[in-house]
């Protein structure tokens, strides 16, 4: 079954209306027709099962079924933040992180990003990220679908420590390090409704004046077991981990 998210908070209604690039998808992509069923997810994370009741030139009427129960969503809120890599990396990232539950996305320029994009070009990008994200949402029947934010510095970044509960920076020279336990003790002591940041370096790693700026505002650095991962990897990794923790143990 079909699922289409709505950008406005759930609301008991008579009947729900479906039109611009959703409708599309109803009537030219997926040729539904009056009486078969989709999944509407709403921003505040409630998902139901609606019927098509009729379509018109530009509008899809719907009234809903049931409420879907199944919770879909991380217990523990994730945003993955990204030194820019190169190529299509971050939108790999973005696809597959979506699938494995990630909440957030952000991307920041940091010292060793080969990538150099301007305001336009980041515009451009963001919306395609976002498409991306809601696409690998619907695919993978989430209840939410992520955003995804480009930033134009890493001091922005650095100024969005003091909104989560735990701020972590994946740091290969830990890893080389032998340094194991800082990931699962911080998973450990999270609780259902925590905000989790996880930064990554791009393909070059973090200089160390990034880290010593990182750990200053509040970030923890930890490492990812003893293999070293690439660029695109390593969220992937943090984020099955955080699925295992939460939803497997």
């Amino acid at each position: 079954m079909q699922r289409y998210f709505i950008k406005e908070p759930y609301q008991l209604q008579k009947q729900y209306i479906i039109t611009g690039e959703n409708y599309h998808h109803i009537v030219r992509v997926m040729r539904m027709a009056p009486k078969e069923q989709v999944y509407l997810a709403f921003i505040d994370q409630v998902a139901i099962v609606a019927e098509i009741t009729e379509i018109t030139e530009d509008t899809v009427y719907l009234k809903e079924l049931r409420k879907e129960l199944t919770e879909k969503e991380l217990p523990v809120q994730v945003t993955i933040a990204c030194g820019l890599p190169k190529g299509d990396k971050l939108e790999w990232v973005v696809q597959k992180g979506t699938e494995l539950g990630a909440h957030r996305f952000i991307g920041f320029p940091a010292k060793s990003s080969v990538v150099k994009w301007d305001h336009k070009k980041m515009t451009k990008k963001t919306e395609r990220f976002n498409k991306i994200a809601t696409e690998a949402a619907e695919q993978s029947h989430r209840q939410f679908a992520p955003s995804v934010v480009l930033l134009e510095n890493r001091q922005q970044l650095v100024a969005l420590f003091s909104s989560y509960d735990q701020v972590l920076v994946a740091y290969e020279e830990s890893a080389k390090e032998g340094e194991r336990s800082r990931f699962a003790s911080v998973l450990a002591d999270m609780s259902a409704g925590e905000s989790l940041l996880v930064v990554f370096g791009p393909e070059g790693g973090f200089a160390p004046d990034e880290i010593v700026q990182f750990q200053a505002a509040g970030a923890q650095i930890c490492g990812l077991g003893p293999r070293i991962l690439r660029a695109e990897t390593a969220p992937l990794y943090v984020l099955s981990a955080v699925s295992y923790h939460f939803e497997l143990v």
